[in-house]
């Protein structure tokens, strides 16, 4: 009798590698002082935002990127 394989569960990515290149530019735009946010035009000051602006242009050009978690409302 042949020994049975154990199947290995493959998973998907979460980020798409064009997303992790969106992030990518956003963070060297940064490191250079050239990152701006949205709407004010304000200078990035934060490596957090730099990142979320990257995901959020990935999300905006329709790259597999998991949802931005919601607000909870307070009760």
């Amino acid at each position: 009798m042949a020994a049975k394989r154990k199947r290995t569960k493959t998973t998907k990515r979460k980020y798409s590698p064009s997303a992790s290149a969106d992030v990518e530019q956003e963070m060297h735009e940064f490191k250079r002082g050239e990152a701006r946010s949205g709407r004010s035009g304000k200078k990035v000051k934060s490596r957090k935002q730099a990142i979320a602006i990257g995901l959020s242009k990935a999300r905006r050009k329709g790259k597999r990127v998991p949802a931005a978690p919601s607000k909870r409302k307070r009760s």
